[in-house]
């Protein structure tokens, strides 16, 4: 029954699929079943909408195929072949997922530039706790030279939560993510198409030009995250000497409203908040990177570069992008931290 259930496609229609597959990620993210209202919630939040009937009728159609199963009366479960169907699901289904992330986190940033309150959007790195006064101190060196998108961070350690529960022995690094620049323009009615993520190479302690880029339209994965896990980013080495390769992220905006988000850029350096590395000029290339017409580019260092540095002096951890909000009043400078 399994070894036929895996040969029938999810679904030829790639709507309902792409539904079923949104589905089949709301089950695994929960420990515990999930009825067919709690499921379409989740849902909403991905900007899928779906009736509780329909959700149950999308849930009927994964059972008949053992991709999910009913747990009594308390909702649905992933079998191990629904696992595997999200797991290979293919990359054409998985195409544009960090787009949208980076917009649904852009949405949900609530950080207020004139109160100084709100959620901001953390990265979090979870590593060994005997490890955390290390790599604190590797991101110092990186956050000195200016090569952050914050000096605020948040420590978590085993028991307490940042995102998840932070495990036994382990102790996680919230650092702000760019994403969080994102949401303060768009909530002052500035749009932002984040475009790429690349290598920025440094020269002298100024970006000098990409040597990679990945589509955000095109990616299942943060490009960063990547770059990192790949071993191709030198941040330890761009602090210390002026030279190297960092993380950072490709935007556009309006043209027409370039001044106002300058403006907007600079009063978040009143509350620790930068990141922009570099501005350019309407339609005009940036860093040798094409701009749409009427639009403005601008480069923003990644939030996980702090850690990168870290990982690059030998210190294991999981880095995780875009990970979750935070309040703002929970960050503290690295200072009050190493």
């Amino acid at each position: 029954m399994a070894g036929s259930a895996a040969s029938q496609p999810l679904s030829d229609d790639r709507d309902v699929r792409r539904k079923m597959l949104a589905i089949l990620r709301v089950l695994s993210g929960s420990d515990e079943p999930l009825g067919a209202r709690a499921i379409g919630r989740e849902l909403e939040t991905m900007g899928i909408e779906l009736s509780e009937r329909q959700v149950r009728y999308h849930l009927q159609f994964m059972d008949e195929r053992g991709l999910t199963y009913a747990v009594g009366n308390a909702g649905r479960v992933l079998t191990d072949l629904g696992r595997h169907e999200l797991d290979s699901a293919q990359v054409a289904d998985k195409v544009g997922f960090v787009a949208a992330r980076i917009d649904r986190l852009a949405y949900s940033t609530t950080f207020d530039i004139d109160t100084g309150e709100g959620a901001v959007i953390l990265n979090v790195s979870l590593l060994r706790a005997e490890d955390l006064e290390a790599a604190l101190e590797c991101a110092r060196v990186v956050i000195d030279a200016g090569l952050c998108m914050s000096e605020l961070m948040v420590v978590a350690h085993e028991g307490e939560v940042l995102g998840d529960v932070v495990p036994e022995g382990m102790a996680a690094v919230g650092t702000v993510c760019s994403v969080t620049l994102n949401g303060v323009l768009l909530h002052h009615y500035i749009p932002v198409g984040s475009v790429y993520g690349g290598l920025l190479q440094v020269r002298d302690g100024a970006p000098l030009r990409f040597v990679e880029l990945i589509s955000y339209a095109g990616s299942s994965i943060d490009p960063l995250h990547i770059f990192i896990g790949s071993g191709l980013t030198s941040s330890w080495e761009a602090a210390t000497s002026g030279s190297g390769l960092v993380g950072a992220g490709f935007r556009e905006i309006p043209a027409a409203a370039a001044n106002e988000a300058l403006e907007l850029i600079d009063r978040l350096k009143q509350h620790r908040l930068h990141g922009v590395v570099t501005f350019g000029a309407p339609s005009q290339p940036l860093l040798d990177i094409p701009v749409s017409m009427d639009r403005v580019g601008l480069v923003v260092v990644g939030g996980l570069t702090p850690m990168a540095a870290a990982c690059e002096r030998g210190i294991e951890m999981e880095n995780h992008a875009m990970s979750t909000t935070c309040e703002y009043s929970r960050l503290q400078p690295i200072d009050e931290l190493v």
